[in-house]
Formats: C-alpha cells, structure tokens, sequence
C-alpha cells in the first residue's frame, strides 16, 4: 500500500514508522530482524530502508602501490526491502540515490521493485564522496533529486529511457523524498530551499520526510512555509533520539541543525553515554507527545541500526 493511502487510511491517527540501515558485508541479515522485532509490535505500516553509496578502497599490489576500487559496504537494499515485506507483512521503501547511480541503472533497480511489489520509493540526491568536497553526479546519472522525482514519475506513466516497451502494467510508485526544517546544507537560504522541495513535489513527489530536528517549533514552521509556498503533500518529521554524548558535536557537524540549550546542559550533565541514552529517550518521548497532539500524520525514527531506544519512546505513545 502506498504511504498516502495509509495515512489516508489512518483518519487523522498518527502512524509510527521508522529506518533501517543494510548489514555491513559479510553480516547477517539476522542482526537486522533483531533489530526489528522489537519494534513490530507498535504496527509500522512501513519501514524505509537506506541506501549506500559507493566508497572508495585501496587495495595493496605490493611494491608499494596501491589499487583505488570502488565498493559498497552496505548493500542490498532492495532484496532487504522484499524479505523484509515477506517476513513481517508490512511495506518496505528502499532508498534511491543519484549519487553513484546512472539513470540506466536507476532504471533497472525500480523495474526491480516493481516485480517485487513494492509500492513506494524515496527518492535522495545523496551526499558527496568522503574525499569529495561537492557532490558530483556520476556520467550519466541524475544531479538533482528532481531530477531522479521525474525519472520515476516517468515510468509510473510508462516511458522508459530509451527502449519502445509495450506496457502492460505501468509501476504506480508512491514518491518520497527528504525535506529540511532548517534547510539543506548547501542551499544560500530557507527559501531557496522550499524551492527545491517545490520543484520536486511538481516533478511528482507525493510526500516528505524531514531531516532530524529537535526543536517542534522549526518543524511547524518549516510545514507552514511549505504550504504557503504551494507544497500540499503530507510531510512527515524524522526524529532521532540522541544516543551518545558526542552526538553533540556530531549532529551539528555533519547535518547542520541546532540543538536546544537544555537538551544540550542535560547531555553535558550525564556521567556517562547509559544516561545520556535516556536523557535522549525521555527528550523525544515529550517532542513526540507535541507532535502527536498537533496531528502531525506519522512520526517516523531514525533508528540508526539500535532499536531499544525507539522502542522505549514508542511504548510511551502508541
């Protein structure tokens, strides 16, 4: 079922969802059902699935040279996404990327989950490569997010790249893309980057999911804007509990987001990273409880490979 159709189902109840990472190479997928479980019990309607990037390696040839290889140390995204939908009967949404991907190959992978049945998609631009300083889209692959928004819409209405397909049965994917309260790192501005989002919901794009942020009050604002602006598609907020105590130094770092003061003297204040897990439990379980009041359509966790976490905040809302 598409994510619209389920919040259209939900007559204004709010959904609770959340996002897993693939197993490394050579793990189990085990370690991610383990993950998992716990968390069925609250009846995610879906789970996304996030996507890798390629990564550089070096590998030594002796002699002192090295040989530079490209690989992916998580992959498999969308074969989790359909064990995932065998094993616990809910929708999976694998994570799409411009970055690392041709359109050719884009092409390949959503005829691949439309064979497996799968009905939504999130669509991401992707970050740069760690020696990189600016993203660059590989030869022949999409720049923008927008751009990768269109390439599905476009097979959703039959039309391939470049091959004359009798159609039979056209993909009819529900689109999701990422939406940022506090804007996108590399956009000049806030309004600039509503811009971006609008330009991708034009393009097809049937709901967002926000960047992590920890103050509501962004993330109302960020819906209002939107919606001033033409942007009518639900847009679901992503929460991540603070887990450890660099996290501090991290989030800011790599996503660009601010982090309330008392948040911030509560991590300071811990002896240790077990009180700072609960100090973030307890956090998100009173910035969930105002967005659950104010409707907000789903509250969807970045679980980040751990799920006792979000299950202690689920347990205090559904």
């Amino acid at each position: 079922m598409k994510v619209t159709d389920h919040i259209k189902k939900a007559n204004g109840k709010t959904l609770f969802s959340f996002e897993v990472i693939p197993p490394q190479k050579g793990k189990n997928i085990q370690d991610l059902y383990n993950n998992i479980d716990p968390l069925i019990e609250f009846n995610p309607p879906f789970i996304d699935v996030t996507t890798s990037r390629e990564e550089y390696v070096y590998l030594d040839k002796g002699n002192g040279l090295l040989d530079k290889r490209i690989t992916r140390m998580r992959p498999g995204t969308v074969g989790i996404c359909a064990s995932i939908m065998h094993k616990y009967k809910v929708d999976a949404i694998p994570h799409l990327l411009c970055g690392g991907f041709t359109k050719e190959e884009t092409e390949y992978v959503l005829v691949d989950c439309h064979y497996l049945g799968l009905d939504n998609v999130m669509a991401l631009r992707g970050d740069s490569m760690k020696d990189e300083p600016y993203f660059k889209p590989v030869e022949g692959g999409n720049a923008f997010a927008s751009e990768l928004v269109k390439q599905i819409a476009e097979l959703n209405r039959g039309k391939y790249l470049h091959d004359d397909v009798v159609v039979e049965h056209n993909s009819n994917f529900c689109i999701g893309v990422a939406g940022y309260p506090e804007k996108h790192m590399e956009a000049p501005s806030l309004v600039t980057d509503l811009k971006r989002l609008k330009e991708k919901v034009d393009a097809g794009a049937d709901y967002v999911v926000t960047q992590m942020f920890f103050d509501n009050n962004k993330y109302f604002e960020f819906v209002e804007k939107a919606k001033a602006v033409g942007i009518n598609v639900p847009i679901i907020p992503g929460i991540k509990p603070i887990a450890v105590k660099r996290h501090l130094q991290i989030l800011p770092q790599v996503f660009k987001i601010d982090l309330p003061q008392d948040l911030i003297d509560a991590v300071e204040s811990c002896k240790d990273n077990n009180a700072v897990r609960q100090v973030g439990i307890e956090f998100a379980i009173q910035q969930s409880k105002e967005l659950k009041a104010a409707g907000v359509p789903v509250l969807h966790y970045y679980s980040m490979g751990k799920s006792d976490n979000i299950k202690a905040i689920a347990s205090a809302l559904f």
